[in-house]
């Protein structure tokens, strides 16, 4: 068990995918992505395994939830600044998790 402590010091925000590249250099198929947080947070890069559910067109303009206060991480030749989020389908694809209706960029999870 956590404490609504340690909960609320998880950094869930919601951002806007601004720009989808393909990560070649990647182990497993992934996107690089820019997420748009917002003024207070900016925008942050991250890898994303997400290219079985997902074309990168389809990708731009999509509110995602992430986690914004990791410590940047190397995968690969590439520094990710945020963790975006997502859930395993029984398939073992990765569905995004994201709001039903559209909200302002870097709004936390409550």
């Amino acid at each position: 068990m956590i404490s609504w402590e340690d909960f609320e010091n998880v950094e869930l925000r919601i951002g806007t995918i601004i720009e989808v590249s393909e990560f070649p250099e990647a182990r497993k198929p992934a996107y690089k992505l820019k997420v748009d947080f917002g003024p207070e947070v900016g925008i942050r890069k991250s890898s994303a395994q997400i290219t079985d559910l997902y074309d990168s067109e389809k990708l731009l303009g999509k509110q995602v939830l992430a986690v914004t206060n990791f410590p940047p991480k190397q995968i690969g030749p590439f520094i990710s600044e945020c963790l975006v989020t997502g859930i395993q389908t029984d398939e073992g694809a990765i569905t995004l998790v994201s709001p039903d209706h559209e909200v302002s960029n870097g709004q936390r999870l409550i």
